[in-house]
């Protein structure tokens, strides 16, 4: 029989759940409608029979050694979600103990971006490194931190929030209730900000200007720096520079081998990556500089999520090994 874990991503409007072998191959998986269910409890009793469906689709073949849950707002240490803002369900969620009551197998529960970031380590392109740091850039910005090959959970468990470091003291609203977060202005989201206020203050020209401020996206904005307009281009060289400095100050305390850039901005490849560098060479420590990669993640986005979720669980089996 091949052993495989089972990897569930929790997002707020669908969940994403597979089965993944030792090699990180997804040899099964499906969908459900997170929104769909108003209580915790179907759900989890739903994300249990989705993992049997998946388990008998294979006939036998495939034997679950342990489940690897990705959440918002998860905490590792307590096997909870915790007043998750995207979710139907409020308050303190004991889900892995839940979870338990149906599956007698390993079980961890961790926020989605720790889960990227153990991903990343087992599949992905820091494979075998044991210091990275990991971003995702989406809506908002995500962080997972691994130092000596665990990730980075401090004493509440919610340790590596890089996404709520403060970078201007009274800029911009954050959903956390914070103003100037790091995820306010290095994101998908921040980087439509960042334009709009360009337009606002520059004259020049843009094809940006043609667009409602509801209707501009980052791959809107991308294309145009592709065509080379300067106000895109200029939002790109100023989310850079505050991205190579959130990265900068993440070198001093944790060292490590690579920063891995994932999600929704970090496709738009040389766009970012080629101000990055440039902000990253004034911003580093001199006694930093050839000691670290900047990487692009490789992990197919429609997997990436479940592979993280799973290699939480392999990690976690290692530890009873």
């Amino acid at each position: 029989m091949k052993e495989v874990t089972a990897g569930i991503d929790i997002g707020g409007t669908n969940s994403s759940i597979g089965l993944v072998d030792k090699h990180g191959k997804v040899v099964q998986s499906t969908i459900l409608e997170t929104k769909s269910f108003n209580t915790v409890e179907p759900y989890v009793k739903a994300c249990n029979d989705a993992i049997t469906d998946l388990l008998e689709a294979g006939k036998g073949e495939y034997n679950l050694k342990g489940i690897g849950i990705g959440a918002p707002n998860a905490n590792y240490y307590r096997g909870t979600i915790e007043n998750a803002p995207n979710l139907p369900w409020k308050g303190i969620i004991p889900f892995k103990e839940m979870f338990l009551k149906l599956r007698d197998v390993p079980i961890a529960l961790t926020n989605d971006a720790n889960a990227a970031a153990i991903g990343e380590t087992i599949y992905g392109v820091a494979k075998g490194m044991e210091n990275v740091v990991v971003l995702t850039l989406g809506t908002g910005l995500g962080s997972g931190i691994v130092v000596n090959g665990d990730i980075v959970y401090g004493y509440s468990g919610f340790a590596g929030e890089m996404g709520h470091i403060i970078v201007y003291p009274g800029g911009r609203e954050c959903g956390c209730g914070q103003l100037g977060c790091l995820e306010t202005y290095v994101s998908a989201t921040g980087v439509c900000k960042t334009a709009i206020e360009l337009m606002a203050k520059r004259r020049a020209e843009s094809p940006l200007r043609k667009f409602e401020v509801a209707e501009l996206t980052s791959k809107k904005i991308s294309d145009a720096a592709k065509e080379n307009d300067p106000i895109a281009l200029e939002a790109f060289d100023k989310t850079a520079e505050i991205l190579a400095i959130a990265i900068a100050n993440s070198l001093a305390y944790t060292s490590p081998e690579a920063v891995v850039l994932f999600g929704g901005l970090a496709k738009s490849g040389e766009l970012l990556m080629k101000p990055l560098k440039k902000w990253l060479d004034k911003y580093v420590l001199i006694f930093y500089k050839d000691t670290f990669k900047v990487l692009f993640s490789a992990l197919e986005e429609d997997n990436a999520a479940i592979l993280g979720a799973s290699a939480l669980a392999w990690k976690e089996i290692e530890k009873f090994a």
